[in-house]
């Protein structure tokens, strides 16, 4: 099996990713996005087509005529709730909510390898694509695997791609090992008793212990390099005292904070420390720890990351070099527990905007590089 993209190929595919961006949708409400997926999917004659994953999630599969194995290739359907201040053409009609970590690029690429799946099928075992939901706030990908339909589509071999500002457009990074950080939120909620603002003694007030945590949680991160087994990272990202009046004394707090750690070890040791802070600043008031937004780490598989590093080879795709494991989270590492996996890295231009970032636009020439990485992976594979 192999088979290349064409320039008409390139072009309704840019504009298949521009529409997308038009039309962000936020995790868990990605129900547009899936429709606009099967529909473009659908020009690729998939032998099944699933959908309703975990969700939102849309999976096509191309079945091989000899056995072999299942290869899954994953992006991602979501965008972010975040206000789009670019100022390009294709910019979100959706205020308030815009595709600024690239997953509409994400898109574009796997239903570019369903272009070249339409013009050559896989000589044995079978090729998915799966466009999974709500990968940002890290449900989506536990959804989908315990959804009973997934058994259809279990693979022996999982691939995906991010797009990577700072590194130089059109290189790739994949290497074994940690390839992600564990995170997760916790929201921290302190219950005392109000009283009128000029008699405070009478009240019980989260106050103190609202500052002492403020303090006190970004120290229980080790830092260091994220290179390091043993980083880790706690960030405080919001906090609310009591009500907007002059005459009481608060009742009640709210802390927001994100845990980062590069082992899934690290992270219970994280939030064995945290929770033991929380009930020492808070002891004489009520507490409730709520827990969101949970990754695990995500880990590289060295003969995934060979079947990688073989299709940037054939491909020509330079390799560049960035530090790894990246800080932020992705919920693809759970895939990794099925079966072998590996993310690449690739590379969205040096000057280019981080990822989040207000500005974010994904780089449509890295959709026909994407396409061809994968189509290569596949043959590879498959045959």
């Amino acid at each position: 099996m192999r088979t290349r993209l064409s320039n008409s190929d390139v072009i309704a595919l840019t504009a298949f990713r521009q529409a997308l961006h038009r039309a962000p949708e936020v995790s868990g409400a990605e129900a547009g996005t899936a429709r606009a997926v099967v529909a473009e999917l659908m020009k690729s004659r998939p032998d099944r087509l699933l959908t309703g994953l975990g969700g939102h999630g849309v999976a096509a599969i191309w079945e091989g005529a000899e056995p072999g194995p299942t290869v899954l290739i994953r992006c991602e359907l979501d965008a972010l709730p975040i206000l789009e201040t670019g100022t390009v053409a294709h910019r979100s009609d959706v205020p308030g909510k815009a595709h600024l970590c690239g997953h509409d690029g994400h898109m574009a690429i796997v239903a570019g390898v369903a272009r070249g799946l339409a013009r050559q099928k896989p000589r044995r075992g079978r090729a998915v694509l799966l466009f999974q939901p709500a990968e940002e706030d890290g449900s989506g990908a536990a959804a989908v695997i315990a959804d009973p339909a997934f058994a259809q589509i279990r693979p022996d071999l999982a691939l995906s791609l991010h797009n990577y500002p700072g590194l130089a457009l059109g290189q790739a990074v994949v290497r074994p090992g940690p390839a992600n950080c564990a995170s997760r939120g916790i929201r921290i909620r302190l219950t005392g008793r109000t009283a009128h603002a000029a008699q405070p003694e009478t009240g019980l007030s989260p106050g103190p212990a609202l500052a002492q945590l403020i303090a006190r949680l970004p120290g229980l991160g080790k830092g260091g390099p994220v290179t390091d087994p043993a980083f880790s990272l706690v960030t405080v990202t919001h906090a609310r005292l009591g009500e907007p009046a002059f005459g009481i004394a608060p009742a009640e707090a709210e802390l927001w904070a994100t845990l980062r750690t590069q082992t899934d070890a690290g992270m219970a040791a994280l939030v064995a420390a945290t929770e033991a802070a929380v009930a020492e600043a808070a002891e004489r008031l009520g507490t409730s720890l709520l827990y969101h937004d949970i990754f695990t780490a995500c880990t590289n598989a060295p003969e995934a990351v060979a079947v990688l590093r073989a299709a940037l080879a054939a491909e020509a795709i330079p390799e560049g070099d960035t530090e790894v494991p990246m800080r932020a989270s992705e919920d693809f590492g759970r895939f990794g527990a099925l079966a072998p996996a590996a993310m690449l890295l690739l590379g969205a231009g040096e000057a280019s905007p981080s990822l989040h970032n207000s500005d974010y636009d994904f780089p449509d020439s890295l959709i026909p590089v994407g396409a061809a990485l994968f189509l290569r992976c596949l043959a590879d594979q498959l045959g």
